[in-house]
């Protein structure tokens, strides 16, 4: 075998890419364990969408935290962030009486001028991130107390509660008899079409530059897998009551960020940040600008999981977003991120979000203690960076 036709070959690109699809395949694996542990249970129409609702807020942060570690940052601040926007919410609607079209993009716009702040002291003032969040921590836990004076406050309207309880409208329903969302299912069909053929584009536009360096059977199982897990799930959900809305909101964000981050000069550059920061100056690149960006970015997206978190309960506590930086920072390095920068992907910070959701859902149904799940996820936490390193030393 010529060394070219060894490059192309599935066992040598799955060797070189362990890092992107070890986890994948880790999901799959906790999946189908914990789908014979509970009796089938897991992957009920009912629980599946109740796990997509409860770790929807993990993965909107995760989505933002990723380009704050690839760029060698870190976050601590998130989960009070979340906190205190759902606390700004709820005075906002409950004792204001504003309407919900103007509390979410004033909320969003809060919590990027957060990140901003948090950023600008990083970026500008050299500052490290950990001291910066750690302080931010603590400011917006104490702003949040302040904000709901030590109480809880609530409820909110229908039209605020449809962010994270609301689901798809069937606009095709009565075409057939039963409780089986049609428009979910079609939107579920359209994306396991598009999501191959945005690939094959991609792939073709590599090649005009140069060699592919993923085979053509691996790439149409990769998409056969994608596309029949696309449909699964949707078909399940459909039986239900069709796709929630915040899973839409999840969907587009990771399609965003993943074009930005796969396909566009800012992403690139994020990466080279993270990378090399020193190489990255002195190529031109404006590293006190792009961290200031990440870190406001991230800021806007723990303000949207904070709105997400608050609907959900129907009430803003002082508690709110307790320790959520934890599970936010664990997804992204489960998924794949270098503690050292430079290294990691969107998709990867999705399926360790998911890795510890169907974890804390599946030991809650089998009944592990909130001991013994959180000893699981440190070891899984542990496990997952050390993959990272003994990686790194084997290149």
């Amino acid at each position: 075998m010529t060394d070219t036709s060894s490059r192309k070959s599935m066992g040598y690109y799955l060797r070189t890419h362990m890092r992107e699809y070890g986890m994948v395949i880790a999901l799959i694996a906790i999946l189908a364990f914990f789908q014979v542990m509970t009796d089938g249970v897991m992957l009920k129409p009912v629980n599946l969408t109740n796990l997509f609702l409860q770790n929807s807020y993990i993965i909107i942060m995760a989505v933002g935290m990723l380009l704050v570690i690839v760029g060698g940052h870190i976050d601590l601040s998130v989960g009070s962030v979340v906190g205190f926007i759902g606390a700004l919410a709820a005075v906002m609607i409950v004792h204001w009486d504003l309407p919900t079209i103007i509390v979410i993009p004033a909320c969003l716009i809060v919590g990027a001028i957060i990140g901003a702040a948090q950023g600008y002291w990083v970026a500008y003032w050299r500052i490290p991130s950990f001291i910066v969040t750690l302080a931010g921590m603590l400011v917006f836990k104490g702003l949040t107390l302040a904000l709901l004076g030590g109480a809880s406050v609530g409820p909110f309207p229908d039209s605020f509660q449809a962010m994270s309880s609301g689901f798809l409208p069937d606009f095709f329903a009565g075409l057939i008899e039963g409780r089986f969302n049609i428009f979910s299912m079609v939107l579920g069909v359209a994306i396991a079409v598009i999501l191959p053929v945005l690939g094959l584009r991609a792939r073709a536009k590599q090649a005009k530059f140069a060699e592919v360096e993923e085979p053509i059977a691996f790439f149409a199982a990769k998409h056969a897998i994608a596309g029949i897990a696309i449909l699964y799930v949707t078909y399940l959900l459909s039986t239900y009551r069709g796709l929630p809305n915040v899973l839409i909101v999840m969907a587009l964000l990771i399609a965003i960020f993943t074009f930005i981050t796969n396909s566009t000069t800012l992403g690139r550059r994020i990466y080279a940040l993270g990378g090399n920061e020193k190489a990255a100056k002195l190529s031109g690149i404006n590293t006190k600008r792009l961290t200031f960006l990440t870190f406001a970015n991230m800021g806007m997206l723990a303000a949207l999981a904070g709105l997400v978190f608050a609907a959900r309960l129907n009430t803003a506590t002082p508690k709110a977003g307790l320790a959520f930086e934890l599970d936010v920072i664990a997804a992204v390095f489960i998924g794949g991120a270098s503690m050292s920068g430079g290294v990691g992907k969107v998709i990867g910070a999705v399926v360790g979000a998911l890795i510890m959701g169907v974890m804390n859902n599946g030991m809650s149904i089998i009944g592990v203690g909130i001991d013994w799940q959180q000893v699981i996820k440190g070891l899984v936490l542990l496990a997952a960076v050390i993959f990272d390193v003994y990686n790194k030393n084997k290149a």
